[in-house]
């Protein structure tokens, strides 16, 4: 064995079969088997911290907490493996500055993505963009962030309201629920594209119901059914939406909005429009709306009320004459033959 492997010179140089490996000594040896047992001991400490703050947080509200617990420990690891490797490898400050100058100048060059990416991220925790759990849109992917990593937010897709759905990507779900894809979106998204937030400063959204009412019904009494099956399903008034608002007008100089269902009518060609505007939860949206419009119809049906459409009702026929299928075929081409002859 000492034949095959031996240490010479006085940098005590590895040589294999004779041959000197450029760079390979005693010295190299030892700072990569420093660096192959401090990066696991890194990692291990990082997993232990992560589960120790995972259990000390909140049961009933663990998304925030583990979401800012697992940022700060990432990072922090990630400083510390970078000083401890630069620690082990380079001694000389000099050769540390010139390392880390060529370095940095072949990253900026060939990983120009990645760097905007990583830039990204800092942007997204420092300037408060989103959480996990956030409902936002970003890069054009609508749905809630699972997961953000230093160069990557990973999003549980969700479909579509029927006005939005000629945006790309294409959708099949018609409402805002899980589509069951998980998509990857590059933190640099966050320089090119605007990042629309649902949820993080204020957790519902203004949402509408359309009632196409004909102009032979009682307006006031279709307005009171409609009012009537919202109010039972918004969220009410004196819940945190108003507290919620407020909040928002304060921190963002936002004129405060009433947050009280309202009906509003718009007279058209066909019908009149009774649109009700109404505050809900960011999540359940759909079932909301389901349950509004089950007490809608309920109660339009009770009164007598229909909804207008533009379906074409055909209430007469002109007289049709039906001949007999019983002629004799040869008289008739014997009749054919003499108006020829004529």
């Amino acid at each position: 064995m000492d034949d095959l492997i031996r240490l010479v010179g006085p940098e005590r140089a590895v040589e294999v079969f004779g041959l000197r490996l450029v760079g390979v000594n005693a010295d190299t040896g030892k700072k990569l088997l420093l660096t192959l047992v401090f990066l696991p001991l890194a990692w291990l400490g990082y997993r232990v911290a992560y589960e120790l703050a995972r259990r000390l947080t909140d049961p009933r509200r663990p998304e925030r907490p583990s979401f800012w617990a697992k940022q700060i420990l990432r990072l922090a690891t990630a400083i510390l493996v970078l000083l401890g490797v630069l620690s082990i490898w380079f001694d000389d400050p000099a050769r540390l500055a010139t390392a880390l100058g060529l370095v940095t100048a072949g990253l900026a060059f060939a990983l120009q993505k990645v760097v905007t990416a990583v830039a990204g991220y800092f942007v997204i925790l420092r300037g408060k963009t989103f959480n996990v759990g956030d409902r936002i849109v970003m890069g054009g992917v609508r749905g809630d962030v699972i997961a953000l990593g230093f160069t990557q937010t990973t999003i549980m897709e969700m479909g579509q309201p029927p006005g939005a759905q000629g945006d790309d990507p294409a959708m099949w779900v018609e409402a805002r629920q899980y589509t069951g894809r998980i998509v990857t979106v590059s933190n640099a998204r966050i320089f090119d594209d605007p990042v629309y937030n649902y949820t993080r400063d204020f957790p519902y959204i203004w949402e509408e119901v359309r009632l196409p009412v004909p102009f032979t019904a009682d307006p006031k009494r279709a307005e009171s059914i409609l009012l009537d099956a919202v109010r039972k399903h918004a969220t009410p008034k004196d819940e945190l939406a108003a507290e919620a608002a407020q909040e928002l007008a304060r921190r963002y100089f936002m004129r405060p909005s009433d947050v009280s269902p309202r009906v509003y009518w718009r007279l058209t060609d066909n019908w009149l429009e009774m649109t009700a505007r109404f505050v809900v939860q960011t999540h359940g949206i759909r079932d909301a709306k389901d349950a509004i419009s089950r007490d809608l119809l309920a109660g339009l049906n009770a009164a007598g009320i229909g909804i207008a459409s533009s379906t074409l009702e055909i209430t007469g026929l002109p007289p049709l004459r039906l001949a007999d299928n019983a002629i004799d075929h040869n008289g008739a081409q014997a009749q054919s033959k003499q108006n020829a002859r004529r």
